[in-house]
């Protein structure tokens, strides 16, 4: 780590989409626009730079098995801050992570809790899982426990119909959310159908993850209530080897996984298109790599999301939605730096030339 006490990030600063800065200064790990006194000694980086990234949608302290310990916790948190991404949001994770706070080199985590998921309808290990009575119960707990926001699984395959199925009854639903938002925090859902969708956002949902099951008749609702969607496309882009997987026991989820593949990058754009917020989100941990938030990123402009919104999905609008600065006077010095201007390409995000965690160059 950088030992000046005073740093001067000069060039290009993208404080906006809009908002190009000449320089920045970094004095007791905040950003000012005034050049302090003494400012000659500074330490100095070069560059355009960005607000720290943003992964909307990762889980830290999570592996493929379920929970992993505080070493492996803290590769996946390095591996995040080497890719530019500054502030995560966890969707989700059987760990408890808050150590990460006393951790200064460490990304920002905005933890949802545990996932909550139907009794043996999601992944082994990973969520609670209960039954629709329960569900209020859980839902306090975690809303208690988490950073503003609690995680439903809102849809997963039912063996007995071989297919993707919603995992709660609406009633459940609308009481499970109005107790979250009773105590202040937000509610997402993972749902890759589209047969879950309209009574979660009827019944007051904040966010749906993946949303591949969105359609023409519910895009309007989603824009309607302001319902944002993280789409994690290069976790979606794992769907035909999942339904590979699946051909022989249970076809019809199979051919459905395909489906939804298949119209990925049109459901996405329909849905921007629509003015639904759309935000980045890796669903790293699990069974992906953290790290791939500049692959996700391209993901949504390969989509035919313009290049500055999908950069705004990963900084500005990202963080304004998550209530967390970005480059504002007096804010946290949390910063990438590259080489040349991510709105004009945003692959330039996958080479961050600098970051800048807490005021201090981390790399």
């Amino acid at each position: 780590m950088s030992d000046h006490p005073v740093l001067h990030v000069k060039g290009r600063v993208l404080a906006g989409p809009d908002d190009v800065r000449d320089e920045l200064w970094v004095v007791g790990g905040r950003i000012t626009y005034d050049r302090p006194a003494g400012a000659g000694d500074a330490g100095a980086v070069q560059g355009w730079a960005l607000p720290g990234l943003v992964d909307a949608h990762c889980h830290v302290g999570l592996g493929a098995e379920g929970p992993v310990d505080a070493d492996t916790a803290e590769k996946q948190a390095l591996t995040d801050r080497e890719a530019g991404a500054l502030l995560l949001r966890d969707a989700g994770s059987p760990s408890d992570t808050r150590w990460v706070d006393d951790r200064a080199d460490l990304p920002k985590i905005i933890r949802a809790g545990r996932h909550i998921a139907r009794t043996r309808r999601y992944i082994r290990g990973y969520a609670h899982e209960i039954e629709p009575a329960d569900l209020v119960a859980y839902v306090g707990r975690e809303a208690r426990r988490g950073d503003g926001w609690v995680k439903l699984v809102g849809d997963w395959i039912d063996r007995g119909a071989g297919d993707l199925a919603p995992c709660w009854p609406r009633e459940a639903v609308e009481a499970g959310i109005a107790e979250a938002h009773r105590l202040g925090a937000r509610v997402t859902a993972h749902c890759f159908a589209e047969s879950s969708l309209r009574d979660l956002v009827e019944s007051g949902i904040d966010c749906v993850e993946h949303a591949t099951g969105l359609t023409p008749e519910l895009i309007p609702l989603f824009a309607e209530r302001g319902v944002a969607i993280v789409p994690t496309l290069v976790n979606i882009a794992t769907f035909p080897d999942l339904a590979a997987g699946g051909d022989e026991k249970y076809p019809r989820w199979s051919a459905h996984m395909r489906r939804l593949h298949e119209r990925r990058y049109d459901t996405v754009r329909d849905a921007y298109d629509a003015g639904i917020p759309v935000y980045v989100g890796t669903d790293a941990g699990g069974s992906l790599p953290h790290g791939l938030v500049a692959a996700e990123v391209a993901e949504l402009v390969t989509a035919g999301i313009p290049p500055v919104e999908a950069l705004a999905a990963t900084t500005w609008a990202a963080r304004a939605w998550l209530g967390r600065p970005g480059l504002e006077e007096g804010a946290p010095a949390d910063l990438v730096v590259y080489e040349s201007d991510p709105r004009a390409d945003v692959r330039v995000l996958a080479a961050p030339r600098r970051v800048v965690l807490n005021g201090r160059v981390v790399q």
